[in-house]
Order: structure tokens, then sequence, then C-alpha cells
């Protein structure tokens, strides 16, 4: 805008209308400003500035995998208001519902037996069936055109008959191909072609406060989304409460209730970066996934086997602390010469461990040349080795240092 310039000739008229453009000049350039300010407090404060959708030109899709990962991004770009919405309408219908059911015996208690109790309350007694029908359910999603499926093997354990039902109605026959108890991890395979599959994202590369999407049907209320962000990584199954797994979980407080087991966990682009799985009863926003690239490497196990080798030591064992020491110390009388490591509470017997000499009381320092300090370190140590590898350690024995090397076996079944 021109400043106006009044002249001695200028009418009264004149030298009003410019004493008003002189008036209302500053008053223009507050409203500017102010306008500028609230639109960055908008922008600073609105949470849209994170990566961008999925963008099918960014998939890449292996020949000799079913799983799909996209295009790494050098820089995060703006997405629109509904990237959420975006990721529903591309993902979506991969999602599915798993039903399992499974016959069990009916047992009655045993007083129910007791012919003396039958003689004068028979005619009372209930009459129940000798077998009954358990049924459950869960989530999934696809990961192939041709129905593989990856879920939770908590969904379909123990289960004589499974059904997957897509997300446009249909209900399919499914067969088990393999279960993981040790990483709750399952496939399911139904015959259908031409399938939705989903986008995997690298779940290594997850950084805390990043969008965290979840897909399931809890509580039997199918298609429900839930958002949040990614709260923790690395949760050991022993912080979770659930030491019988061999994971690092990914933490989030998207919500997650029973029926999102088995369903993806996804980032802002669509891409899964996990399989929502546990819950920490009477927790509220906290809620903990399968990472995706573990859970790539079980599945692909699965699917080419059946079945997964976890190596295995045969030892149990805890952290060393000023307490744990005292306490062991009065308890079993180990005399600890360490203040820090891993000690060996018990060694199972006929195991690689107790094969290769390790005892009750000795305390682990290093596992291939790597200090430990914690139990979660050293299962983690073992996990990263291949089965029938020699697995080379120092330990303390009472003052003693030793270096024994521990050759890995196969973590025996549950049922045997």
């Amino acid at each position: 805008m021109k400043p106006t310039f009044s002249s001695p000739s200028s009418s009264p008229k004149q030298n009003l209308l410019s004493s008003w453009r002189k008036v209302t000049k500053p008053i223009s350039l507050v409203l500017l400003g102010g306008g500028i300010a609230l639109g960055g407090n908008y922008l600073i404060n609105s949470p849209q500035i994170v990566a961008s959708p999925l963008n099918d030109s960014e998939v890449a899709q292996s020949s000799n995998s079913p799983f799909r990962s996209s295009v790494a991004q050098s820089s995060p770009d703006i997405v629109p208001q509904n990237f959420v919405t975006n990721v529903v309408n591309t993902v979506g219908s991969s999602v599915v519902r798993i039903n399992a059911s499974r016959t069990v015996e009916t047992r009655l208690p045993e007083a129910f037996d007791d012919p003396y109790f039958r003689r004068f309350f028979g005619s009372q007694m209930p009459n129940m069936p000798d077998t009954q029908v358990q049924r459950g359910t869960g989530s999934g999603f696809i990961v192939s055109s041709d129905g593989l499926v990856l879920t939770n093997a908590h969904v379909i354990d123990g289960a004589d008959k499974v059904t997957v039902t897509l997300k446009d109605g249909r209900t399919i026959a499914g067969e088990v191909m393999g279960t993981d108890p040790v990483t709750d991890m399952a496939v399911v395979k139904i015959e259908a072609t031409e399938l939705p599959a989903v986008v995997f994202g690298n779940s290594d590369t997850l950084q805390i406060g990043e969008w965290a999407i979840a897909i399931g049907n809890p509580l039997g209320l199918d298609n429900t989304v839930t958002t949040g962000i990614v709260s923790a990584t690395g949760r050991s199954s022993s912080q979770v409460g659930v030491g019988d797994k061999r994971i690092d979980f990914i933490q989030t407080d998207a919500a997650i209730n029973p029926g999102n087991s088995g369903g993806p966990l996804l980032n802002s682009k669509g891409e899964v970066i996990g399989i929502n799985t546990a819950i920490i009863q009477n927790a509220q926003g906290l809620g903990f996934a399968i990472p995706i690239n573990t859970a790539k490497n079980i599945a692909e196990q699965l699917i080419a086997s059946g079945k997964v080798d976890h190596p295995f030591l045969g030892i149990r064992m805890t952290s060393l602390t000023p307490e744990i020491k005292a306490e062991l110390q009065n308890r079993q009388n180990f005399a600890f010469d360490s203040d820090s490591g891993v000690v060996i509470v018990e060694v199972v017997p006929n195991s690689p461990a107790a094969r290769a000499g390790l005892r009750a009381g000795d305390v682990i320092e290093e596992i291939d040349g790597k200090k430990i300090k914690t139990a979660d370190e050293v299962q983690r140590a073992v996990e990263q080795i291949a089965v029938g590898e020699q697995l080379p350690m120092k330990l303390n024995r009472q003052g003693r240092n030793l270096a024994l090397d521990v050759k890995v076996g196969i973590l025996p079944s549950q049922t045997s």
C-alpha cells in the first residue's frame, strides 16, 4: 500500500480520508501479524506433520517372499488431515476376523461319581453332555494375495476348526500352517485368490512418539480402529509379565482389548509395524505388539516347516543385585565374588548348559566378548545364535574366573 500524502490545497474530505488511512494502516499490520501467529500456532500444534500416506509407487514386492516393504523415505512429508482415514481405507480390507473352536471333555466333580451321592441325589443330578465346544475369536491380517494370514498363536491354540471372515462378509475355512507359542505367532492359510495384502514397515527403525494405528475386532466389534503413538520399544517379556515368551515388545497407547489379538499395528503410511498381542490386566493406555521384523522371520519358518527351532541353554537365572545376592547367600549358601552379572539359579539336567559344566551359583559376566548385566541380555544373546553353534561364556564361580563354550541346543516343545 502506497502512503497517502495530503497537500495544503486538499479539501476537508480528502484530509479526513488521509487521516483514516493513516489510522487503519497499523491496525491492518496488527491483524496480519495476528493471523500469521494463529496460523503458525495451528501448524505447530496440529498433529498432521507426519510421514506421507501409503503410495503404490513406493511399494516394492519381493518375488521370493510374501512379505513386502516400502521404499525408505529420505524425509517425512506433510500428510492431509485425514491420514488415518487414508490408512484405514487402504489397509482395512486386509484385516480379518478369526473364529476358532475346539471340543473338550466335560468333567464333573469327583463327588458326582460317588455311588452314595448318586443314590440319594440321582434324580437331581445335572444332565451334562460328555463334551462341549469352546469358541473364541481374534484378529489377523492377509500377507499374500493367495491367502496367507498372520495372527497370534493363542488365538487358535488347540483349535479343531478355524474360519476366517473377510471384510466383504465371506467366511472361509482356514488351515493352520504352524504355530509358535514361544513368540505367540501363527500362520493360517485360506483358499482364495486376489486378496488385498498388507505392506510391511521396518520395526527396527521405530521412533518413540510416532503414530500407531490399531485395527481389529475387540470384544466382537468388527473393524474397530484406534489410534495412539509408539510409547516405547524393546520392552522385554519379563517387563510385560509374559516370561515364557521370547520377544522384545513394542509398547503403544492405542487402545488394545481382547479380540484385538493378531491384528496389525500400523504407522502413518499404512505399513504394518507390529502384531497386537498383549495387554496388562487393569492397566489403561498400555498395549503391546510383536515387532513385525521378528514376526516375519518367525512366519517364514512356520510357512517353510510348520515349526520354529529356538536355541536353548537350559538354565534358570536372575540379574545379580545386592538384594538377590544377600537372599541367595542366606537361603542357598551361594558365595559370590561378583556384584554384577547374571547368577544361574538352576541348571536343567541333561541340558546343553549341564553338558558344558555350568552350575547353580555361577555368575555369567560375559557372552561372546560382551559384558552381561541382566538376564534379558543373556536371553537376547542366546536368541541371536544358531542351534548347534558354540556360545563362549565367561563365568565367576566363587571367586574363580572360568571360560566355557556351550553348544546351543533346541528348546524342547511344550508337549515334551
